[in-house]
């Protein structure tokens, strides 16, 4: 859309190297260019051949993947953050780190058979190469992930090490270099663990699916199908906001990203009809955020649950986040619109629009993703569902020939989804270490115990713990390592209080996530203020107000997971829906403080304990909120006829 304002390529790009360290990369030419250029295209033809083909015993495909990725990294992730993007040559010791990267994925394959013969016992050289690929991911995590999941990363080998010295219950045996070696490289419990494992099958997949959509142009057709449908409401611009970045969470699993890539466009739209700085780019992290609690496609750490929770499908786990996520947007919605009530802001003119006409014509672009959600719901496994999707997005292209992908978009799209992988490949690659020695520490019981006796074995008090510890997490590690922690060490004390696996889990999985709209390190906030202007913090205090639903929902559906479409049949499950749908619009009013008119303190009150009652599913919940909630309303009306009689009177 030409007429508005919305930041060049090389700005997005600076915003995202600002905020997001897997966006950092050098921009390499020449000979060094073709080579890794060669190399994640080879990574993602290794990766398809496996998924067509079958793929490989668990050491030998995890390895590869890990070698691939971390040699890459220490290409394209410059040791220093100042160099990013500046320096476009590797240094002396990133060609080597780079070799030995090589070298540590090559070993499990060229030495599978002696090492399946002599197994518990390790050479000198296995050793070396054990302890190399310990190091040579935490080095590569820092570089493209970030500080605090490479500190959190050491201080659990620190704990593995110095088990003895360690105080009261978080006392044990400790391990030697030896042991903590062979565990960390030598078995699927640590570096080659699930983490790893997800990464080099299903999360990849998912990846490559993404790139190839945004090949097809999907993410722009987002925009114009969110005007289309929200860009003449009240409010228009910050419903398109909402409505386009619950889309642009399936082709991204970045909350940073997809603030940058949506909101250089929505939130200029949303300054220009009035919201304030703060508020527009509040909208937008709010809303970006949610993109990975959005089935079918959520972030990458719903595929970790698949494996961490065991005899589930993947497709279960989106079902179940399909009433959180709609009640996550509908408070924004309703938020953003009564804001725009508040101050009087309409929707955009006639001549702001698209072409009605012309959008209709590429909704053809969103049956891929209906694809995804058929052959996930018809059975079939996340890995073909995913390959199958990238057949159905080439095939839904070559229907026009401006969506059409080209060989050389294909090879592009391979490259970048490789380029996508990077980040993930490492950061799991290190909670495979933390998860390494919470299993053979018997950590995560011994920290899950001391969470119930530090909240009294009182559910609410384990669940505010675990909230917190998920955000303070959340800060600083990406929501794939986050989730890997909390779900081994938290999610285990509210299992023990009788919580089914799939809430629990899902509980630290949210938390993991809106860790990035959440004041003070709210990546996603600040990067949205990075576009808008305004003040970062003020935009995180914003964004973590539209997104309250978050905060609230987790706690509902521990407490009653008729919410996940656990145990309840269709009558009930309208119920619930419809009732915690009137529970966000009460909480959106409450929030704002408008509703039909002006809210006073009183009706406030009354419109947020409405809401959340009416959010749990339960009888007499329900029966106390639809009361306050009709009481709001009523007092709504009966105000607002006194106060246009008593404007009559006084006109006449």
């Amino acid at each position: 859309m030409s007429q508005h304002e919305t930041l060049s390529q090389e700005e997005q790009q600076e915003l995202l190297e600002k905020y997001d360290p897997e966006a950092g990369t050098r921009k390499l030419k020449g000979i060094m260019g073709k080579v890794v250029f060669i190399g994640l295209l080879s990574f993602s033809l290794f990766q398809l051949y496996t998924a067509v083909f079958g793929m490989l015993t668990a050491q030998l495909q995890r390895s590869i993947h890990l070698g691939f990725a971390l040699a890459l990294i220490f290409l394209l992730f410059p040791a220093r953050k100042k160099d990013r993007g500046v320096k476009n040559k590797p240094a002396w010791y990133d060609y080597i780190l780079s070799l030995a990267s090589v070298a540590v994925g090559a070993y499990w394959p060229l030495m599978i058979d002696e090492l399946v013969m002599r197994v518990g016992r390790l050479t000198t050289l296995d050793f070396i190469i054990g302890l190399m690929a310990i190091i040579l991911v935490l080095e590569a995590t820092r570089r493209a992930v970030g500080l605090p999941i490479t500190i959190i990363a050491g201080l659990f080998i620190a704990y593995a090490v110095y088990g003895p010295y360690m105080p009261g219950f978080l006392a044990h045996r400790g391990l030697d270099l030896e042991r903590l070696v062979q565990t960390m490289f030598y078995t699927t419990e640590g570096i080659l663990g699930t983490p790893l494992g997800v990464s080099s099958t299903f999360i990849f997949l998912f990846l490559l699916f993404g790139s190839f959509l945004v090949k097809t142009g999907v993410g722009q057709y987002f925009n114009d199908l969110a005007l289309s449908i929200a860009g003449k409401r009240i409010g228009g611009p910050a419903k398109v906001a909402i409505f386009s970045s619950a889309l642009q969470g399936t082709i991204s699993g970045s909350s940073v990203a997809n603030v940058v890539t949506s909101g250089s466009f929505t939130i200029p739209m949303m300054k220009k009809l009035g919201y304030k700085k703060e508020f527009a780019g509040g909208v937008e992290a709010a809303a970006s955020t949610g993109g990975q609690l959005m089935p079918p496609v959520m972030g990458a750490a719903a595929f970790l649950m698949v494996e961490f929770i065991g005899g589930i499908t993947y497709w279960e786990i989106a079902k179940a986040a399909a009433i959180p996520a709609l009640l996550y947007f509908t408070g924004i919605w309703i938020m953003t619109h009564f804001e725009a009530k508040r101050v009087g802001l309409s929707g955009l003119k006639d001549e702001e629009m698209p072409d009605r006409k012309e959008v209709l014509k590429n909704i053809y672009l969103l049956l891929p993703i209906l694809g995804v959600i058929i052959l996930l719901m018809s059975g079939m496994s996340v890995i073909r569902a995913a390959l199958w999707s990238i057949v159905i997005t080439i095939a839904v292209s070559a229907i026009r020939k401006e969506t059409r992908i080209s060989f050389k978009d294909a090879i592009d799209a391979l490259v970048e989804g490789a380029r996508t992988a990077l980040g993930v490949a490492s950061a799991t690659a290190a909670a495979g270490i933390i998860v390494g020695v919470v299993t053979k520490t018997g950590l995560g019981l011994k920290l899950a115990n001391g969470l119930l006796d530090l909240a009294g074995g009182a559910l609410i008090p384990t669940l505010m713990l675990t909230m917190l510890a998920a955000l303070v997490l959340g800060m600083g590690s990406p929501t794939t390592a986050n989730y890997v922690i909390t779900s081994t060490i938290a999610a285990p004390a509210i299992i023990l209080l009788g919580v089914p696996d799939l809430p629990a889990h899902l509980f630290v999985f949210y938390f993991g996530i809106i860790a990035d709209i959440t004041p003070p390190v709210a990546l996603a906030a600040f990067a949205a203020a990075g576009v808008s202007g305004g003040d970062p913090i003020k935009t995180g205090v914003s964004s973590a107000k539209l997104a309250i639903a978050a905060f609230i929902i987790p706690y509902m559906f521990v407490l009653s997971p008729e919410l996940l479409m656990i145990d309840t049949n269709w009558y009930t499950l309208i119920w619930v829906v419809c009732t915690a749908l009137a529970g966000m619009t009460a909480i959106g009013a409450g929030v704002i403080g408008y509703w039909f008119r002006k809210l006073v303190w009183y009706e406030r009150i009354l419109a947020l304990a409405g809401g959340l009652l009416l959010i749990d599913p339960n009888g007499i919940t329900d029966i106390i909120g639809i009361g306050l909630f009709v009481t709001v309303i009523a007092l709504q009306f009966i105000f607002k006829r006194n106060n246009m009689t008593k404007q009559q009177q006084t006109a006449l």
